[in-house]
């Protein structure tokens, strides 16, 4: 048995999906298959229950699965132990985040990470944020970048920044001559939204309630980019991170609006899975995360 085989059924059993621990390894779902077998053989027991409808391990493939995981942080621990031996900084890191944070503020810290650890190769996928949590689960992914983060028994969360909710209004906008509103100034305008499974949308949906009236979107739309150009062509307001309209405010294209009497902020987190072995690599980058601030990132491209 190679470490590898011990690697793609820990992702099997994981996921629970023979596609997806083919996806995670770069392999086939073919191969997954051969290699379930090839481990069956090697231990002489039956692995999966294929008399139940949906995955089960039986006994024996439990225990395998227990001592794969012993196996595997054991061997992860070992290759960082001799990284920082040899004081190398390389690898690969897997993000997984949700798409304000990737398109926004991830494109800084990685071009500023980067700059330092050349050796490093950063790879993003976009997700919504439900997803983003599915990938840490199945440890698809090294660490995922979220908003709003939730507690989960097997998620380990790490605060990140606070990005500050503001108004924003096309520059034709009644409001777009005001430097800051109310909340309560807010009713009556025709309010853009995110879909109402977004963490931004559930979090302004309480802000509304706390203020004890109800606003009711024109358009919902899933992703920060279709709201701004809504917003942009005067469809209507919107209450979005401010880190994600610096261009446009710039650029003129939007107008931005303080909210009146109370700092409202969108909480930002990394999370990773419980248990797992960070590399010196994804150690550092964690660092830079939580350790410079975001705004002056963005705005300035400082370290």
């Amino acid at each position: 048995m190679h470490i590898e085989n011990f690697k793609i059924f820990s992702d099997l059993v994981e996921s629970q999906s023979f596609s997806r621990a083919a996806k995670i390894n770069g392999i086939t779902q073919s191969a997954v298959s051969q290699q379930m077998r090839a481990m069956e053989k090697h231990f002489n027991v039956l692995i999966v229950d294929r008399g139940q409808k949906h995955f089960r391990l039986t006994r024996e493939g439990q225990r395998i699965y227990e001592t794969s995981k012993e196996f595997l942080q054991l061997y992860d621990k070992l290759s960082n132990d001799l990284q920082e031996m040899r004081k190398v900084v390389s690898g690969t890191i897997n993000l997984s985040t949700i798409y304000s944070i990737g398109l926004h503020e991830l494109p800084a810290y990685i071009k500023l990470f980067l700059k330092d650890f050349p050796n490093v190769n950063v790879r993003v996928e976009y997700r919504r944020s439900n997803l983003v949590y599915e990938d840490v689960s199945h440890n698809a992914v090294d660490l995922g970048l979220v908003a709003f983060p939730i507690k989960s028994r097997n998620i380990e969360i790490i605060p990140f920044q606070e990005d500050q909710l503001v108004v924003i209004c096309s520059p034709t906008h009644t409001l777009a001559a005001r430097k800051e509103v109310s909340i309560e100034e807010l009713s009556g305008f025709k309010f853009i939204g995110f879909d109402q499974d977004i963490p931004t949308r559930k979090a302004t949906d309480q802000i509304f309630k706390d203020f004890k009236f109800d606003i009711t979107p024109v358009m919902e739309f899933d992703n920060i980019e279709t709201v701004k150009r809504a917003v942009e062509v005067d469809a209507g307001i919107a209450i979005v991170p401010e880190t994600t309209i610096l261009q446009e405010v710039r650029q003129k294209l939007l107008c931005r609006l303080h909210i009146k009497g109370k700092r409202l902020v969108r909480p930002l987190a990394i999370i990773h899975r419980k248990g797992r072995v960070l590399s010196p690599a994804i150690r550092k980058f964690v660092h830079l995360l939580t350790t410079k601030d975001l705004l002056k990132v963005l705005e300035n491209g400082e370290g």
